[in-house]
């Protein structure tokens, strides 16, 4: 046999490259095998990049800075599955990086990655695509992009995946979608409360939690607290309420329940399980403070409907919130108290709080806490509106200087809150009382200087309801609110301006008051107001007519028109019309319901502000009158003669000119006695006349038993007082300025007592008429006519008309003629009324 000869191998092909074995130590060499063609190079660079990206943020820096995410992104769509998975894991891993993410967004990858959620791919895939999504989905723009590539359903499908990281990333990434709207509403579709619900069966107290989030941000949604409560998803809150191992998930069951009381079919359904006796006790029982303050804010939620307050007041809701008012923590004092606002709508509720809740409440004002003092003075505030036995039990429970000490509070709220209960005491007069002898006036000052409107509003609605008397009104003068009060009526806030009004016409109930108000403009800003469609109120007109009626002087000067239930005093003087200034006409707004009214009008607000200085630094008051019959006393009216007639012709004829005069003249009006000494304030003479005038027509007219012959009667009285009866066509011989001149020179006034006139012409008697029918109870009004003309008019009954079956007929309205036949009444839309007005 032949010796066996080896055989010789044959040498590789030129073209192949020999196997080379590469160990790196750089990253950068790593990151640049990701754009090799081979699949097993790429394999170990993903494997070799994930391990260096799971050590630290830095490493993730540093990929992102060498440039390894754009060519890792190319990879997520491979055709070899492991190349694919592996960039998938890296992908998980580095997109918690902010960076990252913002570069991810930019390469448009979202539909890559969502791909990787496909049934068929792998369960590490799986975990990673949903990992990535979960980080990215943190972001408003990528949770964007996530939602328009159809993102929901794949992940709404995870769900179900038999691996907890899969679901967990799933949950998470749900979560982060629906605080969104639109998401929310497009999850509705998918059906998603089954698997959510299944997740709180999961060991895993993380995916539990996210699971309760997401209910907790779905159920704000009527459709998804339909799909709960079909789901039978109200069981399994309630027993995990019930588990004291899972407290750690408490708070966010609570908050789930918290949305589902919101809808009435599931808050029966939950009453009528024994849930809801359950949430109380749990609530009640529970010593963790963010358990009791989620479930009083619950029942705050779900107290806004009429129906489930009815729910809440049968199962005993008031007996947990006053326990969680005892409560050490803050915030579960806070939230109780806001819960018993919202049950104070309910009338048992109310009932109940009376004796237990309000001392309790009371107590909370003390608080260093202002937010606990605000909720606390809401539910105070809630509970005795419209409820008199509250107010009497706040009281009781010493509450009205805490009241009155939040009314220092920093917090607006708590201040608005305060005055609200203050206000609502009030309504009663002990308690008014009480209030006030607690220096109430000097603590509401401030509140009516905030810059709040809320707090403004409810400070002037406060000074509305205790100053009803004289002396809590000079206490607020005192204690400087009503220059802050007056200032309020320029408000631009609608609210604001009318309890302004409204204060301003409780204080304007007595002179002093009324005339203090006009000095500081009162007047003068209520007339701009009501000039305005559009700000004035019933209570700015109630308030000009208020300020007006209490100054009657400064009323006939601004509107020529005194009502019967004008009573003239005395100090009341006529200083003429004040100029109308052109643009701002604003007929009278007194009801003249007694009284017929008259086109005439109001001047301008620059008039009303000179009138109101002329008339303070006028300094009429009562004048000190010397007592010529028993019966007189200090029934002085002074009328100051302010326009000089000179027949109805030439009155016509000087119209501007007289009024040019009548200003120059009230301007004129003297401050100090007639000697001109400066450091005598002046003082208008006694009328000794009028008193006797008063006695006699006391004594003949008054005990006259039919109306219209008293009318009569006084009306030929006061014509012989004043110069007798005057032929129409001699009236321009009736010299009474001649009269009136001598008086002024005699007197050294234009203030001329009314009793000394004795030729007085049209609104010389028409004064004196008003004045001496007011003293005997006839009831007439005084009106101011152009061009010197003045008349009475008075209400009498006609019994030859025939009214309604069964009732009287209305009274007619009659001018009385001072002038040219006295005594004769003229029907007010009658001709020679006509004349008489414009003679």
């Amino acid at each position: 046999m032949g010796k066996k000869i080896k055989k010789e191998t044959e040498p590789p092909p030129k073209d192949v490259f020999d196997p080379l074995t590469i160990e790196s130590k750089k990253a950068a060499t790593v990151v640049l095998m990701l754009n090799s063609p081979e699949e097993e190079i790429l394999v170990k660079a993903c494997e070799a990049i994930y391990r260096f990206a799971l050590k630290g943020e830095e490493n993730k820096a540093t990929l992102l800075e060498l440039g390894a995410v754009e060519p890792l992104t190319k990879l997520l769509t491979h055709e070899d599955k492991i190349v694919r998975r592996n960039a998938t894991m890296i992908f998980g891993i580095l997109a918690s990086n902010n960076d990252v993410k913002k570069l991810l967004r930019e390469l448009d990858v979202m539909n890559s990655l969502i791909a990787q959620l496909a049934p068929e791919e792998e369960v590490v895939i799986h975990e990673f695509a949903s990992l990535c999504l979960a980080n990215m989905s943190a972001e408003y723009t990528s949770k964007v992009q996530i939602f328009e590539h159809g993102g929901l359903e794949p992940l709404i499908r995870l769900l179900s995946s038999p691996d907890p990281d899969v679901k967990k990333n799933s949950i998470e990434c749900i979560y982060n979608l629906v605080q969104d709207f639109q998401c929310r509403t497009t999850l509705q579709e998918l059906n998603p409360i089954p698997p959510i619900l299944e997740l709180l069966k999961s060991e895993y107290p993380i995916i539990q939690l996210l699971a309760l989030k997401t209910l907790g941000v779905i159920t704000n949604d009527k459709e998804s607290r339909a799909m709960l409560r079909d789901n039978q998803g109200l069981d399994p809150l309630i027993k995990i309420l019930e588990a004291k191992d899972l407290n750690d998930l408490h708070i966010e069951a609570l908050s789930v329940i918290a949305n589902c009381l919101e809808d009435m079919d599931t808050m029966v359904l939950i009453q009528q399980t024994g849930g809801l006796k359950k949430l109380l006790m749990f609530a009640e029982n529970s010593t963790i403070p963010d358990i009791q303050k989620n479930a009083a804010k619950a029942i705050t939620k779900a107290a806004y409907d009429p129906e489930s307050r009815k729910l809440f007041h049968e199962q005993e809701v008031e007996k947990s919130l006053v326990t969680l008012l005892g409560s050490e923590n803050d915030g579960t004092k806070i939230a109780a108290s806001q819960a018993i606002s919202a049950m104070c709508e309910n009338s048992g509720s109310k009932d109940f709080f009376n004796n237990q809740g309000i001392p309790q409440l009371i107590q909370l004002l003390k608080s260093d806490n202002d937010e606990v003092r605000e909720a606390a003075a809401l539910a105070l505030a809630n509970l005795t509106t419209c409820n008199p036995a509250n107010a009497n039990a706040a009281a009781e429970a010493d509450g009205i200087d805490p009241l009155i000490n939040t009314l220092s509070c920093k917090r607006d709220g708590a201040i608005a809150n305060a005055a609200t209960v203050l206000t609502n005491m009030a309504m009663q007069e002990t308690l008014r009382v009480n209030i006030q002898s607690h220096n109430i006036m000097n603590a509401i000052i401030s509140p009516l200087r905030s810059a709040n409107t809320v707090v403004q509003s409810k400070a002037a609605l406060t000074v509305a309801a205790i100053v009803c008397d004289v002396e809590a009104r000079t206490e607020l003068k005192n204690a400087g609110g009503l220059e802050p009060l007056v200032a309020l009526l320029r408000s631009k806030n609608e609210e604001v301006r009318r309890h302004a009004s409204w204060a301003v016409m409780v204080c304007a109930s007595d002179e002093l008051m009324a005339t203090e108000l006009c000095r500081l403009g009162a007047l003068d800003i209520l007339e701009e107001i009501n000039l305005s469609v559009s700000r004035k109120n019933k209570f700015s007109e109630a308030a000009y007519n208020k300020l007006l009626n209490n100054n009657l002087s400064l009323k006939y000067s601004q509107t020529g028109y005194l009502s019967s239930y004008n009573i003239i005093s005395d100090g009341f003087y006529d200083y003429g019309r004040v100029l109308q200034e052109p643009g701002y006409p604003l007929p009278s707004m007194e009801d003249k319901s007694s009284d017929t009214g008259y086109g005439r009008s109001i001047s301008s607000s620059s008039s009303l502000r000179r009138s109101s200085k002329e008339k303070t630094s006028a300094g009429v008051g009562s004048p000190t009158e010397e007592k010529s019959e028993p019966t007189s006393g200090r029934n002085t009216v002074l009328s100051k003669s302010g326009t000089k007639e000179k027949g109805s012709r030439k009155g016509r004829g000087k119209k501007e000119e007289e009024k040019v005069k009548e200003e120059e003249e009230v301007l004129s009006t003297p401050k100090m006695t007639g000697e001109g000494t400066p450091d005598k304030e002046w003082c208008p003479p006694s009328d000794p006349d009028l008193c006797l005038y008063v006695y006699e027509v006391t004594k003949t007219i008054l005990p006259i038993a039919n109306m219209k012959e008293q009318i009569e009667a006084l009306a030929k009285y006061v014509a012989e007082k004043m110069g007798g009866p005057i032929q129409k066509e001699k009236l321009h011989e009736f010299s009474w300025e001649l009269h009136i001149s001598e008086l002024k020179f005699q007197l050294k006034s234009n203030v001329i007592p009314i009793g000394q006139i004795k030729k007085g012409i049209f609104y010389h008697r028409a004064l004196l008429f008003k004045a001496l029918a007011d003293k005997i109870g006839i009831g007439c009004s005084l009106i101011r006519g152009e061009y010197g003309r003045a008349w009475n008019e008075v209400k009498l009954m006609d019994k030859s008309r025939k009214g309604v079956i069964g009732c009287l007929p209305p009274p007619e309205t009659y001018i009385v003629d001072l002038m040219f036949h006295p005594g004769e009444l003229m029907k007010l839309r009658s001709r020679e009324a006509d004349l008489y007005r414009l003679l």
